[in-house]
């Protein structure tokens, strides 16, 4: 359905293998593309992510909902823990994604995340950039979890008679 629909029927158009992964409450919904040769079918959304990044060349995030938007963030957070270690890309077509991308600068900036965290993911702007930043990109270093916790500077609020 939507734009994963689209990219689905577009590959095999072109002659491609997709593969999908659904939870049984939404095949039995009919939201299960119809024309799929692998159709592997979980019991849960979570099971269903797990499969989706095991053994991918990279993540693509298109435009879309909070089912997308919470895939993306936990893949991210799974890449700054070192535990997924592939190129991410963000496909920000017409802007779709700035206010997302703006957020992760003010938590950067508010050290709820360290600078080094904004080079987890790489943006697009155009479909067509989108296999030159997968080519670009490292493996991420998985050494780098020694720097998912970020320390608080937190002081102690004083009360006058203290």
């Amino acid at each position: 359905m939507g734009i994963m629909g689209a990219m689905a029927d577009l590959m095999l158009e072109q002659g491609g293998n997709v593969s999908g992964v659904i939870p049984g409450f939404m095949k039995n919904m009919g939201w299960a593309h119809p024309h799929l040769k692998e159709m592997i079918v979980v019991d849960t959304m979570h099971e269903r992510k797990e499969l989706m990044i095991e053994g991918v060349d990279a993540i693509i995030a298109t435009p879309g909902g909070v089912g997308t938007l919470e895939e993306l963030l936990e893949v991210i957070t799974l890449k700054q823990l070192g535990q997924f270690l592939k190129p991410i890309i963000i496909l920000n077509t017409n802007n779709f994604y700035d206010p997302l991308l703006e957020h992760f600068k003010v938590m950067v900036e508010q050290n709820f995340m360290r600078p080094l965290h904004g080079s987890i993911w790489r943006v697009a702007s155009e479909p067509s950039e989108v296999l030159n930043l997968i080519e670009e990109e490292p493996d991420w270093d998985p050494s780098t979890i020694k720097y998912a916790a970020v320390e608080a500077n937190i002081g102690r609020v004083r009360t006058s008679d203290q």
